[in-house]
Formats: structure tokens, C-alpha cells, sequence
């Protein structure tokens, strides 16, 4: 999915998913902790949404940006 210019600045330290919205859009979702992050992701596959995990931001890229590593 091409990565479109977002409207604010990424949290340092917060994890990140991309819920599809329509053809070539994307809704950003942020979560402070890794828990909140990982359970939510779960609910939206869950409920067949397609989504894209992008991890935690650490100021200058993601980490954490295997999901399937992540909870395993």
C-alpha cells in the first residue's frame, strides 16, 4: 500500500496500523501500548477489514514491524 502524506507527526514510542478504507485511501490507528495495539489489530482482522500492522515508531522508522514476530 503506497504510503500517502498524513496530516500529523508519528509519537515517538507508539504503535501503528492502517485500516483500508475505499480504493486508495487508508485510516492511520494509533495505540500507546503494545497490548491496546496488538488486541485491537486482532478485532479488525477479526472483523475481515483489511489491514496493514506498521509497528512502533521510534522517531526516524518502525520497529516491531513483523506483527506475526510480535505476538508470537
Amino acid at each position: 500500500m503506497r504510503q500517502a502524506k498524513k496530516n500529523f507527526d508519528f509519537r515517538k514510542g507508539a504503535y501503528y496500523f492502517n485500516i483500508k478504507n475505499g480504493f486508495n485511501s487508508a485510516i492511520t490507528i494509533r495505540r500507546i501500548e503494545k497490548e491496546q495495539a496488538v488486541e485491537t489489530f486482532k478485532r479488525y482482522l477479526k472483523a475481515k477489514k483489511e489491514c496493514e500492522w506498521l509497528g512502533k515508531w521510534n522517531g526516524s522508522e518502525f520497529v516491531d514491524s513483523n506483527f506475526e514476530k510480535l505476538v508470537a
